[in-house]
């Protein structure tokens, strides 16, 4: 649940690194709030609670392109690399890949390494 809480905090921060980890537990929780909620919708013909399941996918849209975008930068690829998705079939399919793709060890250009934050060695070189 922290992982989901610190995409939530990190709203629209579209720079930077995060882990595997990271994307994957809030891709987690997202689906199942939004299958409890939809299902809630479903099963109890209350339809307050398929706005409010509509107005939390809306909420989570923006945070959720940010962490997807965050992951990308872990393995070194540009936000951009998200259109791939586009191509229909093998670009979803490719852009999944990636995100579960492990990320650059150390520093890369979009920031240090999430997993080893305090990693100095890196950021001074080695004399």
């Amino acid at each position: 649940m922290d992982w989901y809480l610190k995409v939530l905090k990190q709203y629209a921060d579209f720079n930077g690194r995060a882990r595997r980890k990271e994307y994957w537990m809030f891709f987690l929780f997202n689906i199942i709030i939004s299958w409890v909620l939809q299902g809630i919708a479903i099963t109890s013909g209350f339809s307050l609670i398929g706005y409010i399941a509509s107005i939390y996918s809306l909420a989570v849209l923006l945070p959720g392109i940010g962490v997807s975008i965050r992951r990308l930068h872990d393995v070194n690829k540009s936000g951009w690399f998200m259109f791939i998705a586009l191509i229909p079939l093998v670009g979803m399919i490719w852009l999944i890949v990636v995100l579960a793709t492990e990320g650059d060890k150390g520093p890369n250009q979009y920031g240090p390494d999430p997993k080893n934050p305090t990693d100095e060695l890196n950021e001074i070189g080695i004399a």
